[in-house]
């Protein structure tokens, strides 16, 4: 048994083949709605091994083929499930997969995988069709970065981690990209300490750019203590960094920010990045946040205002995504408060923006270019999921979790924002739409290239 799966790529060979061998590649791949995280990946495709965190201990390992690795035609890696207590369990999973890269002509390359496996055909289309649809869409955002002359750079990262920087860093790196990040913990390779309250001089030194995501989470009970966390982790390591950025002559500073900028309620109003500031508690701290990004005095600063973003890894789709798939989902309220959102591969893409696109500087609302009501989003992800919404949440449910001002400016905040400035830039969104985006990574999107068994 085994599957046969194949797509064609608007790139040549040797790049497609140089992709996959550059760190980061094997993250960018793995699908975000399966239980399993990389642990490490592979030094070389000749021999080395990667390394996927499976539920209950157990470890995926596919160890790289030397006998069927000739480049930039083929590599090859066997796999096999460390902790199994049985052999008939192991052979269950038995897996072995050639990847090919054939010449369609100068600008296009046929990705083609061959997987022996007792795993069934079905169960395997929607990650290869994942894998296709992440690698074009990857490679494309890179042709963009490269027409505009942005060649390798280093690019110095906080909050690299995270949901957002860990993307964004393995983005980064398999397009030829060096990233430092920035840890407050004892450095490991290739990284460097950071201490929020007192830099080191020489942080930045030989960085290109620097791209500040680092901040405690919002979401939680509005508390005292919460609300001063929330804002103690964002303004003054924001003003101390990039001043820093300033000295050290750092051409780029590229901040996280966020919608709530507008405040948590204005109507049926079409946010642009030109409009007011709104009302309440993330109002004031991202109007502020903001501020101390403009310490970076002589630098190009970009500011990302992130809608609520979409990843079944993390945020608020994480947490709807097992209530939805039982049934248990709805709206919240009424449903008629507007939810800007991006899926999380957008996001990347517009921080990649951000560093080459030399024409962008100050707020740039970094949302999808469809935002819909919360009804719709409900009635949208049961779609995807194949399930109804019958539960609606009502009003005073998150204010048993998240207190009443923590629930009008997160689980109620509506906000109807435009990405005005990406818009005029030509920018072209992945995922434009909700449901595509949900199908793209919840792994019921359609197919994509020719499958085969």
């Amino acid at each position: 048994m085994g599957i046969e799966c194949s797509s064609v790529v608007a790139a040549p060979r040797s790049e497609v083949f140089e992709w996959h061998t550059r760190p980061g590649a094997f993250a960018r791949l793995a699908p975000p709605w399966q239980p399993a995280s990389v642990l490490a990946e592979a030094a070389s495709l000749a021999d080395g091994k990667a390394v996927l965190g499976l539920p209950g201990g157990l470890r995926w390992v596919a160890k790289h083929d030397p006998s069927g690795y000739d480049p930039p035609q083929r590599f090859v890696d066997r796999i096999a499930v460390d902790g199994l207590a049985s052999a008939p369990a192991g052979l269950l999973l038995r897996w072995r997969h050639i990847h090919d890269f054939e010449v369609v002509d100068d600008t296009h390359t046929r990705v083609l995988d061959r997987v022996e496996t007792p795993v069934p055909g079905f169960v395997l289309r929607p990650m290869f069709d994942y894998r296709y649809r992440q690698l074009a869409d990857d490679l494309a955002a890179h042709a963009d970065a490269a027409r505009a002359g942005f060649t390798a750079k280093t690019i110095a990262v906080t909050g690299a981690s995270g949901l957002v920087g860990s993307a964004l860093t393995a983005f980064l790196t398999t397009g030829g990209h060096t990233v430092v990040p920035l840890v407050r913990h004892a450095p490991k390779s290739g990284e460097r300490q950071w201490n929020p309250d007192d830099p080191a001089p020489n942080l930045l030194d030989g960085v290109d750019a620097v791209v500040h995501l680092a901040g405690a989470s919002i979401a939680g009970r509005f508390t005292d203590e919460h609300k001063q966390a929330v804002r103690d982790s964002r303004i003054e390591p924001t003003e101390r960094l990039a001043a820093l950025a300033a000295r050290a002559g750092v051409p780029t500073f590229v901040s996280a920010s966020a919608v709530g900028y507008y405040g948590y309620d204005r109507g049926d109003e079409r946010l642009l990045e030109d409009a007011s500031r709104g009302d309440g508690f993330l109002a004031d701290v991202v109007d502020a946040w903001e501020s101390a990004a403009d310490a970076a005095t002589g630098v190009r600063v970009v500011k990302i205002r992130t809608g609520i973003v979409q990843s079944p890894r993390g945020g608020t789709l994480r947490l709807l995504r097992p209530l939805f798939a039982t049934g248990l989902g709805g709206r919240i309220g009424d449903g008629e408060q507007w939810l800007s959102w991006i899926g999380i591969d957008d996001l990347v893409d517009i921080y990649y923006r951000a560093l080459w696109d030399g024409a962008l500087s100050g707020p740039v609302n970094a949302v999808a270019p469809q935002p819909v009501r919360n009804s719709e989003y409900t009635h949208i992800l049961a779609g995807v999921l194949r399930r109804p919404a019958l539960v609606p949440v009502p009003e005073f449910g998150p204010a048993l979790l998240l207190g009443e001002q923590g629930a009008r400016e997160l689980a109620a905040a509506s906000q109807r924002v435009v990405p005005a400035v990406l818009d005029k830039a030509g920018h072209r969104f992945r995922t434009p739409d909700l449901t595509s985006a949900l199908r793209h990574l919840l792994g019921r999107g359609h197919p994509l290239g020719r499958a085969g068994r």
